[in-house]
């Protein structure tokens, strides 16, 4: 058993504690993001409103999430990293989020905007907790584990997320069992339930993860500084604005993984909303996207074998041109059946794409910048989509279809592909430990 633990990246305690947290919050992309809470939003808390209106307005609402983020999230990695608390703002983050999720268990029908406020609050909770969450991975695993814990913790993610999701669909289906009056309660219950699971699988992280100690070198400049303030905080994310030109590579993979990340997340966070608006059942899609989760956890694993034979550059490639093939076909989806098949092939690509994404900027930062670099890339990452339910929002209201904002996030892949094309990751390596060996 050990030594299968090893071969998939979680032979060591704080490893598979890590990873757990992905097991944690994925409830919430499954349930919240993808699966539940878009026809729960559209049929429920905005009922009677016409169905493009409702898209628009779901997409817009995640923009602005994102872009809360955006803003507070770089400040908080520079307090981070001159202070030992990088596992004290993730429970900070997660403690918001999980407490607007479990006030979604009060949406009524016509509720639309405490619903889009709630959705607001917890999307900025869980991505704010993300940032920290991330910036542990180059504290604990080495420089050749990276691929495999990161791709590791996408596979548990899935089956975390995929399990929650199962049980609210029992839930769902059978509301007597869970002693619920009817269906919507069972369905406002199954938003909740993703709050409780959320901080119950968080507890391995905060028992077993180590917080990074503060190197000697942030020790020294900080005794003659204003302290862990956010006057000195933001002095050092200026300084590591301008210092971003030493880590090329990683910047241009940053601006890349910002490209068609706004993709992926763009078909993650609209697919239900869409799939509701063209006539699709509810019960298909949330049925498809279970499979997605499940389907998700070997192929999360096989990507990270996959990077170790090939690396993990070409292996992103590879899920980035299954995820054009998707967006194309995405347009002329009609049925039920189109649903399912779409979704196995995101299951099959989704966590290997974003799980080697991270491992290969970890490997690409000097690990006293971790958490400054790691919140640049957390607004970037699963909860990203500032360009993307964006641009979709205003094609929507441009034409009238949602099935053109679906064909124009095509121009997400390939723009973020042609980026990557310029990334050359043993440079960006070699510059990485540079850093790291002059600070020590």
């Amino acid at each position: 058993m050990q030594s299968l633990l090893e071969r998939i990246g979680l032979g060591r305690r704080e490893l598979r504690a890590w990873a757990m947290y992905d097991w944690a919050n994925s409830a919430f992309q499954t349930t919240i993001v993808a699966a539940i809470f878009p026809i729960f939003f559209q049929k429920v808390a905005a009922a009677g409103m016409p169905g493009p209106v409702a898209t628009s307005r779901f997409a817009w609402a995640t923009t602005w999430a994102i872009l809360i983020v955006a803003i507070v999230a770089p400040l908080l990695g520079a307090v981070a990293d001159r202070a030992p608390i990088k596992k004290h703002l993730l429970g900070v983050f997660l403690g918001i989020g999980a407490g607007a999720t479990a006030a979604m268990y009060w949406i009524t029908r016509g509720r639309w905007v405490f619903a889009l406020v709630l959705f607001v609050i917890a999307n900025v909770g869980v991505a704010g907790s993300i940032v920290f969450y991330e910036s542990l991975l180059p504290h604990i695993a080495g420089e050749r584990e990276l691929d495999r814990v990161s791709t590791a913790g996408y596979a548990l993610g899935y089956l975390g997320g995929g399990t929650l999701l199962a049980i609210n669909i029992v839930m769902m289906a059978h509301p007597g069992w869970f002693l619920l009056p009817g269906r919507e309660a069972a369905v406002r219950a199954s938003l909740a339930s993703v709050a409780l699971w959320w901080v119950l699988f968080s507890i391995p992280l905060f028992r077993s993860v180590p917080e990074p100690p503060r190197r000697e070198h942030d020790a020294a400049s900080s005794a003659t500084s204003t302290g862990y303030g956010i006057v000195a905080a933001a002095r050092q994310l200026r300084d590591t604005l301008r210092e971003l030109r030493r880590y090329r590579q990683a910047f241009v993979l940053l601006l890349a993984f910002l490209l068609y990340n706004d993709g992926i997340q763009t078909i993650i966070r609209m697919a239900t909303t869409y799939g509701t608006e063209i006539g699709i059942d509810e019960n298909a899609m949330i049925g498809a996207l279970l499979l997605t989760q499940f389907i998700g956890v070997p192929f999360g694993f096989l990507f990270g074998m996959l990077a170790g034979r090939i690396g993990a550059k070409p292996a992103v490639f590879i899920g980035l041109m299954a995820y054009a093939v998707i967006t194309v076909l995405g347009y002329f989806m009609r049925t039920a059946t189109h649903f399912f098949a779409l979704a196995l092939m995101v299951g099959m690509v989704q966590g290997g794409t974003q799980a080697l994404s991270r491992s290969l900027f970890a490997s690409m930062i000097p690990k006293q910048k971790s958490s400054e670099f790691f919140a640049f890339f957390g607004v970037f990452e699963r909860y990203a989509g500032v360009l993307g339910p964006a641009f979709f929002a205003w094609v929507v209201a441009h034409s009238g279809s949602s099935r053109n904002a679906i064909l124009s996030v095509l121009a997400f892949f390939v723009l973020g592909a042609a980026l990557l094309t310029l990334v050359d990751v043993n440079e960006g390596r070699r510059a990485a430990r540079l850093a790291e060996d002059v600070r020590a």
